[in-house]
């Protein structure tokens, strides 16, 4: 048998999990949250995700993020991640496709039953305005993960593209990671500063992720997760879901990457609420800086990084599919997923650690994190 077919074979009898999709933020804000204007029903040539092509990538389950921008602090942060939320919930209610998924119990049996489970992530710490009792609510609506900072850093936790505030989480930081540990919600590092990912482990009774993130010893980006960490989230039960961004995986792509960050800065502060002329200007910026594109064999490489320094059990896939704007040539949309598991039969990985990869690890991780919640209710007075 061809590595190209049992690469399909095995794939397909793998719970496959994506850690990270930003498809309701490009409903929100170029679609007017509207299913008419963006039937998933339908496979469209533009944006990176639609029922189709989930089907095609044999995609078994998704989180969905609910995602708000660094700038929207303070009251009215929360709505935005509401309004996410809700569309994430028509979504399911109006494609027989989908099935909500609150637990890994939920993504077995969704997948099981031939449904792509979907699942819930918010990604921003903004988004709970400083109160435990909005993080409390955001789980009760079915966010499953929280990332504690976009590009700036909030109140509580440090951005590793940002000034650091707090030398990491602040100590309401930390009740934040407590009241996560006691809900059973996910902790995301993704985007914060390693010292944020430090005190994230330090505190955390629970295994944490980032749920769409690179390795630093690969490519220096700031985004990246160092060595220290991996070593850490080793000892934690934690994951690294490797973000597909060609800035985030190449080495070559990182001072690029540097660069648009800045840009988007000076662009944010010069258009304020101007939406449109700040996409605009950016579009213009990324035409005339591209980045280089990286290649499935490059993304392996971050898993292999992850593997070798942490383990096999500690990698995972987080594309940050319609967030991005230059994925890898060969993994242009959801429907591309294949081509990770052919690379990683093409390394010589067995059949087993693959199937971790694609999704196992994050089961566990899942499992883990519910299996803390429950001890902490028991111990409770």
């Amino acid at each position: 048998m061809d590595t190209a077919r049992k690469a399909a074979e095995l794939h397909k009898r793998a719970i496959v999990i994506d850690g990270h999709n930003d498809l309701p933020w490009r409903l929100l804000s170029k679609m007017g949250s509207s299913f008419d204007r963006f039937d998933l029903a339908v496979r469209h040539e533009d944006g990176h995700t639609d029922i189709p092509r989930l089907r095609e990538g044999g995609v078994d389950a998704q989180f969905f993020a609910a995602y708000v921008p660094s700038d929207c602090e303070g009251p009215g942060a929360s709505r935005i991640a509401l309004e996410q939320i809700d569309l994430i919930r028509q979504m399911v209610a109006r494609y027989a496709d989908f099935e909500l998924a609150l637990s890994a119990a939920d993504v077995r049996r969704i997948a099981g039953s031939g449904k792509i489970a979907a699942l819930i992530g918010v990604e921003g710490g903004q988004a709970i305005e400083n109160s435990l009792a909005v993080l409390r609510t955001l789980y009760a609506l079915g966010a499953r993960y929280l990332t504690f900072t976009h590009i700036d850093s909030t109140d509580w936790a440090d951005a590793a593209t940002d000034e650091p505030r707090h030398g990491g989480l602040s100590e309401f930081g930390e009740e934040v990671v407590r009241e996560m540990n006691r809900l059973g919600m996910l902790v995301d590092i993704s985007h914060v500063s390693a010292e944020t990912m430090a005190d994230a482990l330090r505190v955390s009774a629970a295994p944490i992720v980032a749920t769409h993130s690179g390795a630093r010893g690969v490519n220096a980006n700031s985004r990246n997760v160092p060595d220290d960490i991996l070593r850490q989230l080793r000892e934690n039960g934690g994951l690294v879901m490797v973000n597909f961004y060609s800035g985030f995986v190449v080495p070559e792509a990182a001072k690029v990457a540097r660069d648009m960050l800045s840009a988007y800065r000076e662009a944010r502060a010069r258009f304020g609420e101007d939406g449109a002329a700040l996409e605009s200007t950016m579009r213009q910026w990324e035409e005339e800086h591209p980045i280089p594109p990286a290649t499935v064999s490059d993304l392996v490489d971050h898993i292999d990084h992850i593997v070798e320094v942490a383990g096999v059990d500690h990698a995972g896939l987080g594309s940050d599919f319609d967030g991005i704007t230059n994925a890898p040539e060969g993994l242009e949309d959801v429907s591309k997923f294949p081509a990770v598991t052919e690379g990683l039969l093409r390394r010589g990985y067995s059949e087993a650690d693959i199937v971790r990869v694609l999704g196992g690890n994050m089961l566990r991780v899942m499992e883990g994190a519910e299996e803390v919640a429950r001890r902490l209710s028991a111990a409770a007075p």
